[in-house]
């Protein structure tokens, strides 16, 4: 009976690995990796008598056991057929887990359907499913190799990746107009350089939609030919991380970021005299702090909080002064700042750290720039994550997985959004509500059309509702009216949810996402172009090869992130009514005193 390739292949895994007389295999290749399949799972190993183009013997390789099968090639047809055959042992097989026939080949055939399904499928676990189940026992470097070939088979091999990357550019631009897709090569080789993505939909929200705040990060690529992952982020109405754009670099490098960032200047279509005030936060290594420097110099550039709490508590490791800290961070006015900086050099001298870290750059009471309560690099996972997944596959394949995410957040937060009701955003819609409930405890005293004086027990802040402004700072810093500015819009029968910046509005959620970002096509359908390549002459025989750098030898170590940094103490609630510890005043105990709002 003539076999296909795909039922050839289910006869891989049949469960009585008989073969008769007559049975037909496609190739001489077919017909060998059968065999083998066959003697690993009956326990025996086999030796090759012959092999060529037109037959195939083979043997037991136990002396004088009798199986034998004699495959010959069929006249006029490519198709090789069974001819002769002894079937039976009279050998007892082999007996240890060491199998000669379970050689990388084979490894790689018997893991490829799992290796499609989970590109991150360990070596070790390939080790233990193929003992479970095949009751073979294979070499770590098998397994590894194994692998290897079985990605190379499914994706390509990674330098094919990198020569498809002047297609996969054309097929963004094709695929999602208005989109931008660059690859940059280098040197008389047309070794990889740069690679730069940003998609018609990403720039569309960030600029129409998104708050003005981007994050800057990046990922060391762990991969054959190492490299770094950049990503400009920012943050939509819901408080969900957007990626603008991202590239792949050769190497991290002063050279890199200001390329970097100048490309995402150069997205965002304005000119450095006329830049908005816009919002950047980053790690401020270096060569970030210099790009952004030259490309917006009227950004407000800050630190992470994140890089700078762990280079407070490494640099004192004393858990007060870490508490004190975070609530020096969290303060509100300059004031208050001074006051916990005071207790904190009771305790130590922590003035040369400030030195080395401004408060200007990273304090909320100094900061000139509007962080909307996103004080941390969100995207430093995400870009971890991304890395993981994708250092062992082709550079296309990863930007592919890459695409997929971002089209998978954008059409489920566009469902989310078009499912809201409400002026605002939930987050934002719980924050409103918060403070209004908090409002009832405060005295309102309205100095004119816009001013307004709100008193309690203990202090009295000035609300302007025509500059959205309150002197708590609470207004400006986070865009959201704060409770006193809650007392002054209820006091003259404004709503509340109106005065929040327009960026946590659902319209402006809605428009976030309505764009799409639109599938690219299977690389069998590309054509070869070169019209994506900078720096080249634009031949269309011009191959970018893969860079000169290469992993060294050894294991690579994985990046752990210290997520415990962010696991700071709780501020300690202060009642404003009766100025006890451990609770506000909406859920204080003592009579309220009800004061009509004046007119």
């Amino acid at each position: 009976m003539a076999l296909t390739v795909a039922n050839q292949e289910q006869s891989l895994i049949s469960t009585d690995h008989s073969l008769v007389i007559g049975q037909e295999f496609p190739d001489v290749e077919t017909c060998r990796r059968t065999l083998k399949d066959i003697a690993i799972a009956l326990h025996f190993e086999l030796r090759i008598v012959k092999s060529d183009r037109s037959r195939f013997i083979a043997k037991c390789s136990k002396e004088g056991c009798p199986w034998r099968v004699h495959v010959a090639k069929c006249p006029g047809v490519a198709t090789f057929s069974i001819r002769t055959l002894h079937s039976e042992h009279t050998c007892e097989g082999v007996h240890n887990l060491h199998h000669q026939q379970a050689t990388v080949g084979w490894v790689a055939r018997s893991v490829e359907s799992r290796v499609r399904d989970n590109p991150l499928y360990k070596p070790k676990e390939i080790l233990q499913d193929i003992r479970e189940q095949h009751g073979v026992a294979v070499s770590y470097m098998q397994a590894w190799r194994g692998k290897e070939r079985s990605l190379a088979a499914l994706h390509g091999t990674l330098e094919d990746g990198y020569r498809l990357l002047p297609a996969y550019c054309d097929q963004i631009r094709k695929t999602n107009p208005g989109s931008i897709a660059l690859v940059y090569a280098t040197g008389p080789e047309n070794c990889f350089h740069r690679l730069f993505v940003s998609y018609r939909a990403s720039i569309y929200g960030f600029l129409y939609a998104c708050r003005p705040l981007l994050e800057i990060d990046r990922a060391h690529l762990k991969g054959k030919y190492l490299g770094a992952l950049l990503c400009a982020s920012a943050v939509d109405a819901n408080g969900q991380l957007f990626p603008l754009a991202f590239a792949i670099v050769d190497a991290e490098s002063d050279d890199n970021w200001m390329w970097f960032v100048t490309e995402l200047r150069k997205l965002l279509g304005v000119s450095t005299d006329k830049m908005p005030m816009l919002t950047i936060l980053s790690d401020r290594q270096k060569g970030i702090v210099q790009a952004v420097e030259y490309n917006f110099p009227n950004a407000s550039h800050g630190f992470c909080l994140r890089y700078v709490s762990d280079s407070f508590r490494d640099e004192f490791k004393n858990s007060k002064l870490v508490n004190l800290f975070w609530n020096a961070f969290y303060a509100l006015t300059a004031a208050e700042f001074e006051s916990i900086v005071n207790e904190m050099m009771e305790v130590q001298d922590v003035r040369p750290w400030f030195e080395q870290f401004p408060p200007s750059l990273w304090a909320v009471a100094y900061f000139e720039g509007v962080r909307y309560g996103h004080f941390t690099l969100g995207i430093t996972e995400i870009l971890y994550n991304w890395a993981l997944d994708g250092h062992e596959l082709p550079i296309v394949q990863m930007m592919e997985h890459i695409r997929n995410q971002l089209a998978c957040w954008f059409s489920e937060r566009r469902l989310m959004a078009l499912s809201l009701a409400s002026v605002l955003v939930p987050s934002a819609e719980k924050l409103i509500s918060e403070a209004s409930s908090d409002s009832v405890c405060y005295q309102v005293l309205r100095a004119n059309k816009v001013e307004f004086e709100i008193v309690s027990s203990e202090r009295t802040n000035i609300v302007d509702i025509q500059l959205r402004s309150c002197s708590c700072r609470r207004w400006q810093i986070y865009g959201i009216p704060c409770a006193h500015a809650a007392a002054a819009l209820l006091s003259c029968g404004q709503d509340v949810r109106l005065y929040a910046h327009e960026c946590f509005s659902v319209q402006k959620y809605q428009e976030t996402y309505s764009q799409s970002i639109c599938p690219i096509p299977d690389k069998s359908l590309w054509k070869e172009a070169t019209e994506g390549m900078e720096g080249g002459s634009g031949k269309s025989d011009i191959i970018i090869r893969s860079p000169k750098v290469r992993r060294p030898p050894g294991r690579p170590k994985k990046k752990v992130l210290r997520l415990e940094s962010l696991k700071h103490p709780k501020r300690v609630v202060k009642c404003g009514r009766c100025h006890l510890l451990g609770h506000s005043q909406k859920k204080c105990t003592l009579q309220v005193m009800m004061i009509e709002p004046s007119s």
